[in-house]
């Protein structure tokens, strides 16, 4: 008996295993098909030389027009025929254009005579190759007959049908790896991927640390602790092209308070392009030392307004650890410090990997902070920045799908490592 019931229970489970499965079924369509899809059609356009040209297929533009007045005292007019290949690098093979001619008129003249060919009021011309760029004209000059009519016989009537072949190198089977030479033999590829680490493991470690701290201080009671919690998700929750913009403003070299209050403090000589500025020289105990002002800035902009994230989910995580082992630590004569070394960080540390691997992924594709603070310049071009710029700045979208290919090779690759080698809580 007892052998039974556990035999229906398992296909019980088994049943309800499938119907879960059947209901998510859609969703995971529908979330592979947001995903999957747009990333194959990167890795497609990263092995072709595709432009923003290329976007819109090649096609052959017809015209039609009259030219007369088809009146009764007027008994002459031309079916002019204007065409043009759309695009600017590919020729169109085995062009034909047809057209009816209506009953009511008689065609006089063809041209270009050798080309086009009428039977039984159709109207065939075979244009073989048309090149790119170019353009061209058909006239068919017509008479009015007797079965005329003003309100049948309208050449217009009928639309010109139009067929060739061409090459559409989007869908086309030829591949080749000219984008990724290109990538990997500019002259500035190790600077940017240089820029890049340096902006991404700044711009998350301090972020971290910066909740982390955030998260420390907050945890204690005292009075407006929620208010203070509300206004440190601020920078977070603020639209990124505000809070953008006002970070340039301030640190404006001609109009910026920040660098009118470090001249009038006798901190700085003159105003500092803070994000028009490459390198700035600081002395430290009798050493120059070459500082990245530019990126140092956008660095600082980045752990500003995405510390609160790691605020967050630190201060969440550290307010479900019981208090009595802080008690019991105290009671043995643990000091603040080896309280926190001894029992918070590895309490945290699950969180704070799993926030780590996040911001470092989002950092590493950010491209909206940069662009809005330095455009990408003065040394602070990095991967998303240049994929911006191949794709959209020079129209080159196969070099620009290269590099978003290499930055996801690079963040599977460091997302993998990171969940097999990182530690895990130890409560």
């Amino acid at each position: 008996m007892t052998n039974i019931k556990k035999k229906n229970k398992n296909n019980l489970l088994e049943k309800e295993k499938k119907l879960g499965l059947i209901l998510l079924l859609p969703t995971i369509l529908i979330v592979l098909s947001v995903v999957i899809f747009p990333l194959l059609a990167n890795f497609w356009i990263s092995f072709k030389p595709v432009s923003l040209g290329d976007l819109r297929p090649p096609k052959l533009i017809v015209k039609e027009r009259i030219k007369g007045n088809l009146s009764d005292k007027s008994q002459i007019a031309e079916i002019q025929y204007r065409y043009r290949n759309s695009s600017i690098k590919y020729d169109l093979k085995n062009v034909i254009i047809k057209d009816i001619i209506p009953n009511g008129f008689i065609v006089k003249d063809l041209q270009p005579a050798q080309l086009c060919r009428i039977k039984l009021k159709e109207l065939t011309c075979n244009l073989n190759n048309v090149s790119s760029k170019s353009s061209g004209k058909i006239i068919v000059k017509i008479h009015k007959n007797d079965q005329w009519q003003k309100e049948l016989d309208n050449p217009k009537k009928t639309k010109p049908l139009v067929t060739f072949s061409s090459k559409n190198v989007l869908t086309s089977f030829e591949f080749n790896t000219e984008n990724f030479k290109k990538v990997f033999s500019a002259s500035e590829f190790f600077e940017v991927l240089k820029v890049s680490f340096y902006y991404t493991i700044f711009g998350t470690a301090g972020a971290l640390l910066v909740g982390l701290l955030a998260a420390q201080i907050l945890q204690k009671s005292f009075r407006g602790r929620s208010i203070v919690r509300g206004l440190l998700l601020f920078p977070y929750v603020s639209p990124v092209i505000a809070v953008a913009f006002a970070w340039v403003i301030l640190f404006d070299p001609f109009s910026g308070i920040i660098n009118s209050m470090l001249v009038q403090m006798n901190v700085i000589d003159k105003p500092i392009n803070f994000f028009g500025q490459k390198y700035t020289d600081i002395i430290i105990f009798g050493y120059v030392f070459r500082f990245p002002l530019a990126l140092s800035m956008v660095i600082a902009f980045e752990i500003w307004r995405y510390f609160p994230l790691s605020f967050l989910f630190i201060l969440a995580r550290m307010q479900s650890f019981p208090e009595e082992v802080y008690d019991a630590a105290k009671m043995d004569g643990a000091s603040p410090f080896q309280q926190f070394i001894y029992i918070s960080l590895p309490f945290l540390i699950g969180i704070m990997s799993i926030l780590f691997l996040l911001r470092f992924i989002w950092t590493f594709n950010k491209f909206d902070d940069i662009f809005l603070l330095t455009g990408g310049n003065a040394g602070t071009r990095t991967f998303t920045v240049n994929v911006y710029e191949q794709a959209f700045a020079i129209s080159n979208l196969g070099a620009g799908a290269a590099v978003a290919v290499v930055i996801f090779i690079f963040l599977l690759t460091f997302s993998l490592l990171f969940m097999r080698y990182s530690k895990k809580e130890t409560f």
